[in-house]
């Protein structure tokens, strides 16, 4: 009977053999680049990260670290020299006044004294200290019969002197400390921002703190906001009283601690 099969010929049946795919083309590289690529982005980010930390931790702690000794070191150094001649009421600034002139004291700011030298540049005030103003305009000094005795110093790294400028209320105390007086003023006017380009803040009668006639006055100036230099924040005092520094430099009242 006939069969309703094919005939059986012998032969396997062979399946074609698969055709390789082309470099680049094989099941999932495609995810495995992608996968690396997210990889290196991920490390570079990382890697990006861990630069700005340690730089911000540089500019924010270190800085202040290396400005507060050099700071110290010059400090000490005045205050040798001034125990080292004899004070002399006509003569308050009988040395170079870039190995500095006296301390800025400001207790509601901060429990540190502060020395001030010539200059505003930043050489001058990275050093971790103050600077009064021989340009744009040329500052008083304190021991002038008037004018305006105008101070910077940093608000955030090389020593931040100013740093909490903003703590300074109208009546506080502001002292200044020569060899040989106490200069006592009272903030009466404080401008939270200005222009950075405002010199007018500088002036011997400074009116846009509603002075209106010539004394003594004082100017602190700083950055503003905290970690920026787009602005600048200011504090005006004006002279109450001096007070002669006696052999044991007793402060005035308004630096004892209650």
């Amino acid at each position: 009977m006939p069969s309703s099969t094919e005939p059986d010929t012998g032969a396997e049946e062979i399946a074609p053999e698969p055709v390789p795919a082309p470099p680049g083309k094989q099941p999932g590289a495609a995810r495995r680049r992608v996968a690396l690529a997210i990889s290196v982005f991920g490390e570079l980010l990382i890697t990006g990260g861990v630069v700005l930390g340690l730089f911000v931790a540089y500019s924010l702690w270190w800085t202040n670290v290396v400005a507060n000794q050099e700071a110290s070191r010059a400090s000490d150094a005045v205050r040798d020299h001034w125990e080292s001649e004899e004070a002399d009421p006509e003569d308050p600034v009988a040395y170079d006044p870039s190995d500095g002139i006296g301390f800025l004291h400001v207790p509601t700011m901060t429990k540190d004294e502060i020395l001030v030298l010539e200059g505003t540049d930043l050489d001058t005030l990275n050093g971790g200290v103050a600077g009064y103003y021989n340009e744009p305009v040329e500052s008083a000094m304190p021991w002038d019969e008037e004018g305006n005795f105008s101070v910077a110093a940093h608000r955030d790294g090389h020593g931040a002197k100013f740093h909490n400028i903003h703590k300074i209320e109208e009546g506080d105390a502001i002292v200044f400390e020569t060899r040989n007086t106490w200069y006592i003023y009272r903030a009466y006017a404080i401008l939270p921002e200005t222009s950075r380009y405002n010199t007018a803040v500088l002036e011997d009668i400074p009116t846009e703190s509603g002075a209106t006639e010539a004394g003594q006055y004082i100017t602190l100036t700083t950055c503003t906001p905290v970690f920026t230099s787009r602005h600048r924040y200011i504090v005006w005092g004006e002279l109450e009283r001096t007070e002669p520094v006696d052999e044991q430099r007793t402060p005035p009242a308004e630096l004892i601690a209650d």
